[in-house]
């Protein structure tokens, strides 16, 4: 998500979740992991899934009244397009049950679970499998992109995913966001130091012992690590709105052109970090670049709208990508994701009220990998 830290709707709250970071940080560096790096693995995202799980979770004290209704709407025609590919099982409050139900249609499952936000990619489990077949999900301990908005609800997400999934909860010190981690499924990834090296999350621990955990938890044998950006964006950076995997090998990244903007200066820096980086297999990264469609239109007026393309969602046969009604960059995206994925259809929907508070497709969704 690419909302600025400074105009977020009244919901921020200061660090004190924070306390006690530097004992948690001295425990962490002294403490190995308890699994092993052949044991679970974080699959690609291309791979078959089960199921796509979402959250019906807008409120009005976070959106207002101006945003709410849309946004509700944009949820569900993600989860409407979704669902044509693969089963999705959506998250709702109680009260908002029968909203939720009207608009989504029959087919989404709908669970009832209390709620603060809508973001599953960063609240829910990250989902990993064994070679043996077996599934888990890891809790990174979502805290409110360190301490940003209330998040108290948002927080037992991932255990009560993994609970509805019926599979093991794996546990970490790390505090991170799943829209902070891509992976090829093949032992390396993609992730943003501003985002997971920083204070608000994981305060004191090196980068040395982040990747220790890391490589343990997903299966990763190499972590390309960009820079990102701190504090312009309620998330510090995440990934998945900067570089993503379209198969091992093959990394498409966004740029910004608008030297105005400060993401000109940090996709430019991002795009020499991938040019010059190999995979775990020592073998060079193929760069593809997405570009962002035209800021000057007055649709993009707002600092928070997140105009950009690498936001998709990989589900089973299909992409599901953003369009922004710039007709040449919109029709731009949608061939490079048919030529980047040739076996999917790629479908590309309007979230514009989702996208004014700094998110995008893939950041509404988290993939669960089918049983093996």
């Amino acid at each position: 998500m690419k909302f600025k830290v400074s105009t977020r709707r009244e919901c921020l709250q200061n660090l004190a979740h924070m306390a006690g970071g530097v004992a948690l940080a001295t425990a962490f560096e002294a403490t190995a992991m308890n699994v092993t790096s052949d044991a679970w693995y974080m699959p690609d995202e291309g791979e078959p899934h089960q199921r796509t799980w979402m959250a019906f979770g807008a409120s009005k004290p976070i959106w207002g009244n101006r945003l709410l209704a849309q946004v509700q709407k944009d949820l569900a025609l993600i989860a409407r397009t979704i669902v044509r590919f693969e089963p999705v099982s959506m998250l709702v409050r109680r009260e908002d049950h029968a909203t939720a139900r009207a608009l989504v249609g029959p087919d989404v499952e709908l669970i009832e679970c209390p709620l603060d936000d809508l973001w599953m990619r960063d609240t829910g489990p990250v989902f990993v499998v064994s070679k043996g077949g077996a599934k888990a999900a890891v809790d990174f301990n979502f805290n409110g992109w360190g301490g940003k908005q209330d998040y108290d609800r948002d927080a037992a997400v991932a255990r009560f995913v993994a609970q509805r999934a019926q599979v093991s909860r794996i546990q970490t010190r790390l505090v991170l966001e799943g829209g902070g981690i891509e992976v090829d499924g093949r032992g390396t990834a993609i992730i943003t130091e501003s985002c997971v090296l920083n204070a608000n999350r994981n305060p004191g621990v090196s980068k040395a012992a982040c990747e220790v955990e890391l490589k343990h938890l997903l299966g990763l044998q190499k972590i390309i690590w960009l820079p990102g950006v701190k504090g312009k964006d309620v998330t510090d950076g995440h990934t998945d709105f900067y570089a993503r995997f379209a198969r091992p090998g093959v990394v498409v990244a966004g740029f910004d052109a608008d030297p105005q903007s400060f993401d000109h200066a940090v996709t430019k820096r991002h795009l020499e970090i991938l040019r010059a980086a190999t995979d775990a297999d020592g073998k060079p990264l193929d760069v593809v670049v997405l570009q962002a469609p035209s800021r000057a239109r007055e649709r993009f007026a707002g600092d928070d709208f997140a105009a950009g393309y690498i936001n998709f969602y990989v589900c089973n046969g299909a992409v599901i990508a953003p369009e922004f009604g710039d007709a040449k960059a919109d029709q731009a995206a949608r061939l490079t994701l048919e030529r980047l994925f040739p076996l999917r259809k790629v479908v590309q929907i309007n979230i514009d009220a989702i996208a004014a508070g700094g998110g995008g497709i893939h950041c509404t969704t988290q993939q669960e990998p089918a049983a093996r």
